[in-house]
């Protein structure tokens, strides 16, 4: 299903906007399933809908694709053609869930199961030996929830500056208390003591366990415990032996790479009515990317960029 709305075209370094320019476009966002029949189908994408009076195209997020590289060219598959912007390629990392947990564990390595045990075990070591979190199911449970999560999520460097923290919109939590009363919903809480320190929020869609939001506490970056929550919440959901998978949608990260048993090669596109502005549009963003990609591998070569972005997101030196 497509939706209309302003899509923001980001100029970024790293974690930091700079500026964007937005465009009216329809807004469609593939699942798991669905970007799986498509990578399978030798149709490719389906038919594109028409433009609405007022729209300057579409924005397609997390379709697979055979060209996985960022370029622009036109589409004449539709009709009129539209210039195709394939604006970021990444894997789509997923978890599969039909095989059992300890099945699961043994897709790690015997130093990665051991990491994973020792922050497990340093985080247990703040209290009495004992972790404290909880799992949250019952719509019910959600104010309290959202109270608590709040608390992090004002902290995380995904809210200040990504725009990109646990939702406050009340529509949104009225959304979330439905989803939960028909059972599809999975949220998850880590704390200190009294202290929330992380959270994950997971909605459900056709056995699909969605990764939708994750915050943690700076304060407690070297304590990973984004990383012990996600173990924990991994290990409950395959306990309930009801989901296929858990999908951690578009983008690339450790975290991600590091949980996941599979992927999808994906991007997102913008088909765009070839106006001039869309052209200018589209192309600055294009030089723009290479240029911010061409001075990170400089950072990189130089042992800054980690540096660099710990930083921007954390304001130390700290590493993620």
């Amino acid at each position: 299903m497509s939706t209309l709305r302003n899509v923001q075209f980001r100029f970024q370094f790293s974690d930091w906007t700079l500026f964007s320019i937005q465009r009216p476009l329809l807004a469609r966002a593939y699942s798991l399933d669905e970007a799986a029949a498509v990578a399978a189908s030798a149709a490719g994408l389906q038919t594109l809908p028409t433009l609405p009076p007022g729209c300057m195209g579409l924005m397609l997020r997390s379709v697979p694709v055979a060209d996985a590289r960022v370029h622009i060219g036109m589409d004449a598959t539709v009709k009129p053609p539209l210039l195709r912007y394939v604006m970021q390629c990444f894997p789509r990392y997923y978890i599969d869930m039909a095989q059992g947990f300890d099945d699961y564990r043994k897709k790690f390595s015997g130093k990665t199961r051991a990491t994973l045990t020792r922050k497990t075990k340093k985080f247990a070591d703040l209290g009495d030996g004992q972790i404290r979190w909880e799992r949250i199911t019952r719509a019910e449970e959600l104010d309290r929830f959202w109270a608590l999560a709040r608390q992090v999520s004002v902290k995380t460097y995904q809210e200040r500056l990504l725009d990109a923290g646990l939702p406050v919109d009340p529509g949104f939590i009225a959304e979330a208390k439905r989803q939960a009363d028909a059972d599809c919903l999975r949220a998850f809480l880590l704390f200190d003591g009294d202290r929330p320190v992380s959270y994950l929020y997971c909605p459900v869609q056709d056995g699909i366990v969605i990764y939708a939001y994750l915050g943690y506490d700076p304060d407690y970056l070297r304590l990973s415990v984004g990383t012990v929550l996600q173990w924990l919440a991994v290990e409950s959901l395959f306990a309930e032996q009801r989901f296929r998978y858990f999908d951690f949608t578009e983008g690339e990260s450790e975290h991600k790479r590091l949980f996941s048993t599979g992927h999808l090669d994906c991007a997102n596109v913008a088909l765009l009515r070839p106006t001039l502005a869309n052209r200018l549009l589209v192309h600055s963003h294009l030089r723009f990317g290479r240029a911010v990609e061409a001075l990170g591998n400089w950072l990189e070569a130089h042992d800054l960029k980690k540096r660099i972005r710990s930083w921007l997101r954390f304001g130390r030196g700290a590493s993620a």
